[in-house]
């Protein structure tokens, strides 16, 4: 059989196609045969051409991995001798490699104890005095170790020895190659007995990477993810060596004679360490000379005749986006922006990036340009409090620089700073708004990258705007209209789509008259069937998704039940993960305005979103070589049991089809993920909307988007916890629209999964966006199914230690088990972000549960969120707390027991609140005002004797406050007082005053406050109200029909007017007489209406 089966391999190997599948059929039928194992192994021993003695290896590979239990023990013994001895003799590399995949494959059956023979081969060639038997003992070891890591544990020290010599190994930078990648494999696995060698090997790893890379800068590049992988898995091994790295890193990320991808994974190796050690950076002082070096590489030119990629004519990416030094430096101080306290970052950036600003060199403005808007997302709250009008101005003047590379950098930066520094950014609306209507009128279609760029800033720009665009809506939907109508360049229709749906967002109702031109248009590119359309296919059912959402029911109703047809009609014609997606987004919008008209196509739409997540479609395995042989091992044969039947042994030893230690690593493609993680958004969404008629489809929905919680990728992990969230959420509604027992019990059971779950990963996610996703979702279930939650008693107990633990610090992605202690004043703003989602969750408990029950649990947190209080903290965070604690007090207006735990707080507050009062920011007063109100409302009678030092406080601030929210609020705050003890209020004396600062300018929502307080003085004292009447109708005429005001505020103002007129009609009469005739007219009909 053996020369016959070297026949048909040999065949497989011709250049014709009926040869190969000739050959192909012949060798299925040798399959069959039961010596097929001794003939393959023959060949692969004795076959003097080494592609087929290569095929061999894969072939036995493939048997041994699916059909290891049906070897018989002799063969299997025999197989064993044979691939040692083959691998012993064997001289050509890549024959070699195969061979080592193969043992790789048997020790996942055979332990490596059970091989004793391996064991020895590794020991004998890995320490041999040749250079080649040590480089193939190496691959050979690496091959192995790589995918069974685990069963070699008891050999790691030994191995780690191994390792120090081998690292030392200079002249044979191949060697180094193998053990680098061998030392990355077993670095999950280690413990602490092998730390010690871990770290003692660092330096010698550095220096064997710097000869690596003088011989392979391929394998070089590969090799350094040894030094993320540590990172990753026990940073503490590094955290001696840091600077070192460090150093290492920038000579290679700054040496322009290298190669781009290890440049590139040079400068990773920085940014990972600084989003994981952060502060070890800072203390190591290694801050300024990173940026030192770095700096250049920001703003090299590009090489004579050449341009940056984005600079490129058709270039339509994020600047920061691509692969290349450049790149890699602006991510890095991104990272910086989002992992370091904003003083420190400053301190040390800005002298460098002003200096670039300054020059005339375009690309030292590219630079600094880059800089300042990489730092946008994470010093948001610095740029804006303390520089925000002299970085606008700067990037003003650059969006008019001769050079059109400047330009194209200084939109980037208004993109992002438009994006991440609102609501502040919107009040330049004036400045900024002509400067991105003049680009949109003369640019030309030619340079499409610039264009792009424009449309980004114009977009993020007007999308926060709100009412503020109207003035100029006309303009931007005629130059919209015109570029869908009039231009042939598909990418420019594409952004004018794209803008409509930020014009949407901001305008809303304002462009209803719009309305019909534009779906005129879309229909047009919604129905598209080729393949160059797509794009802008796409983009038409994200921007109708968006006006469905900002329409409103009236306008869009009618074609709700369209729009969802036509979602299902593409995806049943055109398979495109992309196209899946945004109707998917499309979905979920329609069901915030029509649920109803997805109820016939639930069935439909959920079996494709579900198949989205479970499908493996997108993930590339990367084979470490050619997978030809596969088809050919694709039926299983029965082997002489019955007609093709499989006995249960054999399902007991099948093995999914894709072993992932086959495969040197893998990669996802962005669609696929990208269309996971929007099935997930839009189920939770359509859940909630649709509450009954999702029933049928709850469980398992709920069963494939839990499956998704521990996806590798972020963004999936994210959207699967906030969607299991919004099904609880789903599932509370139904119950409270039908209160049945079956309702209830299901209702608890998701609870009973997913309060766990989310707790889970606020203690052990790494990343904090992922971990704060989860913060607010576990909010929002708490702020609908309230006490529900806490059915589960222990509920409260996980949750309030979890706060408290976030609060600490303490949890993963905070940097627990870190040994580096915090620097506690200074951190960085997504650092204290985190906090604030965590704190956010305290008052919805406290309005959730008995107030003595949570007690013990607030006055553990309390000192933690007080500690923020202090002067020395940022105005965010002085914010945070004093917001915090306002918020806690307000609950604990409404809950039993609430008096009893507010009052025995109160001195420990009033010192805070009190102080706040008197800071230098008007959002830390007025959130101390705030809690100061809702101590006095939720103490009452308790707090009678710190009622006239809390009046002097306010009467003081009413004389000199300037903030209009702060005096609405302060306002809001002696209602409060009133309304909780009317006798302990000079009331002669407080309500003119009161009365003079209304209507409310600012915080329309205290108008509910402040007129259940008039409505009670009047009962009490009606003199006084009449004796006000003038100011105090004047005031009501503002709130009716106000848009900002709810419709039970309004009622709670007609039915005050209407007694008022009833009992004081001449008095009303006088005092509405001085009004507009406007209001005149609003007040008339709101107390004629029934």
């Amino acid at each position: 059989m053996t020369e016959e089966l070297e026949g048909i391999l040999s065949q497989l190997t011709q250049p014709d196609n009926a040869v190969i599948q000739q050959a192909t059929a012949q060798l299925k039928q040798a399959f069959k045969d039961p010596a097929i194992i001794p003939a393959l192994c023959a060949v692969m021993s004795g076959s003097q051409n080494p592609e087929i003695r290569q095929s061999a290896a894969v072939m036995l590979r493939l048997r041994v991995k699916k059909h290891w239990n049906k070897i018989s023990p002799n063969d299997r013994e025999s197989l064993k001798a044979v691939v040692l001895q083959a691998f012993a003799v064997e001289t050509e590399h890549k024959v070699q490699h195969s061979l080592s995949q193969l043992c790789a494959v048997m020790v996942k059956h055979e332990t490596p104890d059970r091989w004793p023979a391996l064991l020895q081969l590794l020991n004998q060639s890995t320490k041999s005095t040749n250079p080649h038997d040590r480089q193939v003992g190496l691959l050979l070891l690496n091959k192995v170790i790589e995918s069974n890591p685990e069963p070699f544990k008891p050999h790691y020290c030994q191995l780690l020895q191994l390792f120090s010599t081998v690292l030392q190994d200079y002249d044979n930078p191949t060697a180094l190659y193998y053990c680098i990648l061998t030392l990355t494999a077993i670095t999950a696995y280690t413990g602490t007995e092998e730390m010690k060698e871990m770290r003692a090997i660092i330096p010698s790893l550095i220096v064997a990477l710097k000869h690596l890379i003088t011989a392979d800068q391929g394998q070089a590049s590969e090799a350094m993810e040894v030094l993320i992988e540590l990172m990753e898995i026990e940073v503490s091994i590094i955290v001696p060596h840091i600077a070192d790295i460090v150093r290492f890193c920038l000579e290679v990320g700054s040496d322009t004679a290298l190669s781009d991808p290890l440049r590139v994974k040079a400068l990773y190796c920085i940014t990972f360490l600084i989003k994981l050690k952060s502060n070890s950076v800072l203390k190591l002082k290694l801050l300024g000379p990173i940026l030192q070096r770095i700096f250049p590489i920001l703003t090299a030119a590009p090489p004579a005749g050449q341009q940056d990629p984005e600079d490129e004519e058709d270039d339509c990416g994020d600047p920061t986006d691509s692969d290349n030094p450049k790149h890699g430096a602006a991510q890095m101080i991104d990272t910086m922006a989002l992992h370091m306290p904003p003083e420190k970052l400053f301190h040390h950036l800005f002298p460098l990036t002003q200096a670039c600003l300054t020059s005339e060199n375009p690309y030292q403005k590219k630079g600094g340009l880059m800089c300042l808007a990489v730092l946008a997302e994470g010093c948001a709250d610095y740029i804006r409090s303390k520089m925000l009008s002299s970085v606008l101005q700067t990037v003003c003047q650059n969006l008019s620089d001769s050079n059109r590379v400047v330009r194209s950098a200084a939109l980037f930066a208004l993109g992002q700073f438009s994006e991440y520094l609102q609501p502040e950014v919107s009040k330049y609306c004036a400045e900024l708004m002509p400067l991105l209507l003049g680009y949109l009128s003369s640019l030309s279609e030619a340079k499409i990258g610039h264009v792009t760029k424009a449309f980004y800033a114009l977009e993020n720009f007007m999308e926060n705007l709100g009412s503020d665009i109207e003035p100029y809506l006309s303009t931007l939907m005629e130059t919209m209209l015109s570029a869908l109508n009039n231009t042939g360049n598909l990418k420019i229709k594409e952004l004018a789509v794209s803008a409509i749906g930020a014009i949407a967002n901001a305008a809303k109702e304002l462009l209803v008259p719009y309305f019909p031109p534009v779906i005129e248009s879309l229909n047009g590119f919604l129905t598209a069937t080729t393949e160059e359309m797509r794009p802008l296919q796409n983009q038409s059912l994200d921007t109708l998704a968006v006006l469905a959402r900002t329409m409103g029911k009236d306008v869009f109703g009618p074609l709700a039940a369209e729009c969802i047809q036509l979602g299902l009609k593409l995806t049943d014609a055109i398979d495109d993960p992309d196209l899946r997606r945004c109707t998917y987004g499309l979905y979920s919008a329609v069901s915030t305005v029509s649920p109803e008209s997805l109820t016939p196509h639930l069935t439909a739409i959920t079996t494709v979103m579900q198949l989205a997540l479970k499908s493996n479609e997108g993930i590339t395995a990367h084979l470490e070589e050619d997978k030809t042989f596969v088809l050919l091992d694709d039926d299983d044969e029965d082997n002489g049991i019955g007609e093709g039947r499989k006995t249960e042994e054999d399902f007991l030893e099948d093995e999914p089809e894709t072993d992932i230690h086959d495969f040197a690593g893998f990669s996802v493609e962005n669609a696929y993920i990208d269309e996971k993680e929007d099935a997930c958004d839009a189920m939770g969404e359509i859940a909630l909307s649709t509450g009954a008629a999702f029933q049928p489809f709850l469980e398992s929905s709920f069963q494939q988007v839990f499956e998704m919680r521990d996806f590798p990728h972020e963004d999936v992990r994210r959207a699967a916890l906030g969607a299991l969230g919004q099904f609880c959420r789903a599932q509370h509604k139904v119950w409270t629209e039908n209160r049945t027992e079956a309702n209830h019990q299901a209702l608890l059971k998701l609870l009973d999964v997913v309060v766990p779950c989310f707790v889970e990963t606020v203690r052990a996610d790494r990343e904090r966006l992922v971990v704060m996703g989860v913060l607010e979702t576990m909010s929002s279930v708490i702020l609908s199914c309230k006490e529900e939650v806490f059915r589960n008693p222990s509920h409260l107990k996980e949750i309030s230690h979890l706060i408290r633990d976030v609060l600490k610090k303490k949890t993963t992605c905070q940097g627990s088990g870190n040994d580096e202690a915090d620097d506690e004043d200074e951190q960085a703003e997504y650092d204290a972000m985190l906090q604030e989602f965590a704190g956010e969750v305290i008052p919805l408990v406290t309005s959730s549960v008995p107030a003595d029950k949570f007690a013990p649990y607030l006055n553990d947190l309390l000192p933690l969120i007080m500690s923020k209080a202090k002067s020395s903290c940022t105005v965010a965070e002085r914010s945070f707390s004093v917001g915090t604690i306002g918020e806690i007090l307000h609950a604990l207006v409404n809950v039993s027991g609430g008096r009893g735990v507010a009052a025995r707080l109160s001195n420990r507050l009033l010192t805070v609140l009190v102080a706040g009062v008197k800071d230098n920011d008007a959002e830390v007063r007025n959130n101390s005002v705030f809690g100061l109100g809702c101590l006095a409302q939720a103490a009452g009678p308790l707090i009678i004797s710190d009622y006239p030092m809390m009046l002097s406080v306010f009467s003081n601030m009413l004389g000199k406050e300037s903030d209009l929210r702060v005096i609405d609020n302060l306002c809001a705050a002696l209602c409060r007082m009133i309304m909780s003890n009317v006798d302990a209020v000079p009331l002669e004396q407080v309500v003119p005053a009161l009365v003079s600062h209304l209507p409310l300018k600012e915080d329309q929502e205290e108008n509910q406050t402040v007129f259940n307080c008039l409505t009670m003085i009047y009962k009490h004292s009606p003199v006084l109200v009449v004796k006000l009447l003038k100011p105090i109708v004047a005031a009501s005429s503002h709130v009716l029909g106000h848009k900002d005001v709810d419709t039970e505020t309004q009622s709670t103002v007609v039915a005050l007017m209407k007694e008022l007129v009833q009992k004081h009609g001449a008095e009303f009469q006088a005092a509405a007489v001085s009004l507009p005739a406007e209001l005149q007219a609003k007040l008339g009909a709101a107390i004629n209406s029934s």
